[in-house]
């Protein structure tokens, strides 16, 4: 409840959070589901940044190939990444099910990769987020995680990296 000042007390304004923190989000389908179609790709990444929205962020670019997806986003401050990327698997992967008899059986895997991106490297960023196609003709997805984490100084056991 707001109560008037009174006399000569002035009332002080509102402390802030401001942030604007760029994600880059990398994820894969479990091995043993289905691919995802290129007829499907354009409309579960229109969905994906719809979910980004529901969840007060910011999507930049979405963008993948049949096997997994990479996301540019301005990330809510009033979320973890944690849940964040929970809410897109798991509100896509109930979306792309309904979507034919093709992804009866599609899941997201357990896992994610997380990295910041500098505003200084978002353009960089988002050209090699749009580049997919062209990038996975030299390298294959797991080539491409493990330089991302080897890049970001992330360590790793490679015997669980790659588990659903």
């Amino acid at each position: 409840m707001n109560t008037p000042c009174k006399g000569n007390i002035k009332s002080k304004p509102m402390a802030q959070s401001l942030s604007k923190m760029f994600i880059h989000i990398i994820f894969h389908k479990k091995y043993n589901s289905p691919v995802i179609l290129n007829e499907t790709k354009n409309e579960l990444f229109a969905y994906m940044g719809a979910i980004l929205k529901d969840n007060e962020s910011t999507p930049i670019l979405i963008n993948g190939v049949e096997d997994h997806v990479h996301i540019l986003c301005v990330m809510s401050k009033n979320i973890a990444l944690s849940k964040l990327i929970e809410e897109i698997k798991k509100n896509s992967s109930r979306w792309i099910k309904t979507k034919g008899k093709h992804y009866k059986n599609f899941a997201w895997q357990g896992g994610y990769g997380g990295f910041s991106v500098s505003s200084s490297l978002h353009e960089k960023t988002k050209k090699y987020i749009q580049n997919q196609e062209a990038h996975h003709k030299k390298m294959s997805y797991k080539e491409e995680y493990l330089l991302f984490l080897k890049e970001y100084g992330i360590e790793f056991d490679e015997k669980y990296l790659w588990t659903v």
